[in-house]
């Protein structure tokens, strides 16, 4: 899995205090941009993640190249409905030769059942070339593809929307494969913001865990990278 932050508002956590900062300012947001002191984009910032107030932080987002995931996963990401997306098409792209799968952790520890797996992803992909070069649109045989086959996706969340996926899929609950996603994405923002993303991720590294009975009972860590 490769993760590239491409592009994030400039100066984040200033524009996010200016923005709250002007409905209770008798000047523009822009003089405000500009002439806050640090100490006075740290309070508002402070007061707008205590009171929960986070309609500011909508005026911040952050665009993300991602490489290297499966359809299975990019299916769940996109449940994630207050974010843009662009992925790489199955219907424009041809795929003259075998694509890359991705193997889930325990299938990649079991010799039998990665051996089942690499069989049977490459029995689909030869029946779809199959059908292709018999004059199938690969828009019909792409329907023979299975939720392993490697894409590529570009995401855009605001900051609002980027705390809340990070409480969810941080979570060690979520998907494997999701999780390593939206960690790796909490790396590359929260050097850009640092008080804002002081405490995302999981709910239980703000406190007591949000899962209810569904709690994994351990406390918060993060976890290691997949390469």
């Amino acid at each position: 899995m490769d993760v590239r932050l491409l592009y994030h508002t400039p100066d984040p956590e200033r524009a996010i205090a200016a923005a709250a900062r002007l409905c209770y300012a008798p000047v523009g947001a822009a003089a405000l941009f500009e002439d806050m002191t640090a100490e006075s984009v740290r309070k508002v910032l402070r007061t707008i993640m205590n009171s929960g107030h986070f309609s500011a932080l909508e005026h911040v987002s952050y665009t993300f190249a991602v490489d290297g995931v499966s359809r299975a996963m990019t299916h769940q990401l996109v449940r994630h409905r207050l974010a843009s997306y662009n992925q790489q098409s199955q219907r424009y792209v041809a795929y003259d030769e075998e694509p890359t799968f991705i193997v889930p952790p325990s299938v990649a520890d079991d010799p039998a059942a990665r051996e089942r797996f690499d069989a049977a992803a490459s029995a689909a992909f030869a029946a779809y070339r199959e059908l292709v070069e018999s004059g199938i649109p690969a828009e019909d045989a792409r329907y023979l593809l299975p939720n392993a086959m490697e894409t590529k996706i570009v995401i855009t969340m605001n900051v609002r929307e980027l705390l809340h996926f990070f409480e969810l899929r941080c979570c060690k609950r979520a998907q494997w494969e999701i999780r390593d996603l939206a960690l790796r994405m909490l790396a590359l923002a929260e050097p850009t913001a640092p008080y804002v993303f002081m405490d995302a991720g999981a709910s239980c590294r703000r406190g007591p865990c949000r899962e209810g009975k569904m709690t994994c009972g351990e406390p918060y860590e993060r976890a290691p990278r997949r390469e």
